[in-house]
């Protein structure tokens, strides 16, 4: 208390400079926090179910290699194409972005695996999608494009 005393009589510009300065420094703490919480709030909307049925082709990279399928959707059965081979998937959706598909057909133990899948973003044709192997952490990403 003294020693801020002595400083106000020796420079009372200081003073001021001190209160101007913590001004700066509050103002920019509040501004920096209200931008946080206003772009952490903001959320895509998602239209989900415009992709329920319908006819699609899907892209997605595994290990620098890129893989492309067709397929037609109703909302419980998926029948894909992907190089000349057909499959026939069941469909149960979780709740409008989330979905579990299981082979109806499996020929291996890997295509007996049932198949979760999420719909990250859409736009009006296509959507960004995130799948794994029910149980498994390891995810990957697809884009899947309506053509009909």
């Amino acid at each position: 208390m003294v020693i801020k005393t002595i400083n106000n009589k020796i420079n009372p510009e200081a003073s001021g400079q001190k209160l101007t300065m913590k001004f700066k420094i509050q103002y920019s703490i509040c501004s920096l926090l209200l931008f946080t919480l206003l772009t952490s709030c903001y959320n895509q909307e998602r239209n989900c179910k415009d992709f329920k049925t319908g006819k699609f082709t899907s892209e997605t990279e595994i290990e620098g290699k890129k893989y492309t399928s067709t397929f037609e959707r109703n909302d419980s059965i998926q029948i894909e194409t992907y190089e000349g081979k057909i499959d026939t998937f069941k469909v149960r959706w979780t709740n409008d972005c989330e979905y579990i598909m299981q082979n109806t057909h499996p020929k291996n133990r890997e295509e007996k695996k049932a198949v979760q899948m999420k719909i990250l973003t859409t736009n009006a044709n296509s959507y960004t999608f995130e799948y794994s192997f029910v149980g498994d952490s390891k995810k990957q990403r697809g884009t899947v494009r309506k053509i009909d």
